[in-house]
């Protein structure tokens, strides 16, 4: 029987973080949606056409430490405006959802346009300056030497793209659970989540 848990958010909130426990807890298989996106990013800044990168992906693409600089994740946000680019992912992550092991999906419209009739949906979210910070020490703890204002300016820059574009923009879906982690730890976030899993499966 399948399950399916949707975890949407902007940047940094730490919806991969509680999607990985919560995929880890329940025994369900994991995808960084955002992944998918970087992906395709990455080959544009190789000289690939974007829609041909989209229907080319394979799970190989979705590996490495490269898709994680901030320049993959900028050129990430500026192909997932491109409804065309949405569409070619669109049957792979709904496919990945269908698993009858049960499956968590984390990204930007995952409960809105990707799996709206999903078991479970949460909309993880965090003021800006602390999504900025965690951004910052996660960064630099990989040795980038950035600066809070330019990580700010960079949070900023993407929430505004991905709640602006016409196709799929970031918001949460109507029936999803609102979990606000500014001031929590990364462990009462999960335990909040894993508890919203448990009583939807009970």
């Amino acid at each position: 029987m399948s399950f399916t848990v949707a975890i949407d958010g902007p940047a940094a909130a730490g919806k991969g973080t509680i999607s990985k426990a919560v995929a880890a807890h329940f025994g369900f298989a994991h995808l960084d949606t955002g992944l998918l996106y970087r992906a395709v990013g990455a080959k544009v800044l190789r000289g690939a056409d974007p829609l041909e990168a989209a229907q080319t992906l394979e799970p190989i693409d979705l590996e490495g430490e490269n898709l994680r600089t901030p320049e993959v994740a900028q050129a990430a946000s500026k192909v997932a405006v491109d409804a065309d680019v949405r569409a070619a992912l669109v049957a792979f992550q709904r496919q990945f959802a269908a698993r009858s092991d049960g499956a968590v999906l984390d990204g930007r419209d995952i409960g809105t346009v990707i799996c709206p009739a999903a078991d479970v949906k949460l909309f993880v979210t965090a003021s800006a300056e602390k999504r900025a910070r965690r951004r910052l020490d996660e960064l630099n703890g990989k040795g980038m030497g950035l600066g809070f204002a330019e990580v700010l300016a960079d949070v900023q820059a993407r929430d505004k793209r991905d709640s602006e574009r016409a196709t799929a923009p970031l918001k949460p879906a109507e029936d999803a659970v609102l979990l606000d982690t500014s001031d929590l730890t990364a462990e009462q976030a999960i335990a909040q989540a894993i508890e919203i899993v448990q009583a939807a499966r009970a």
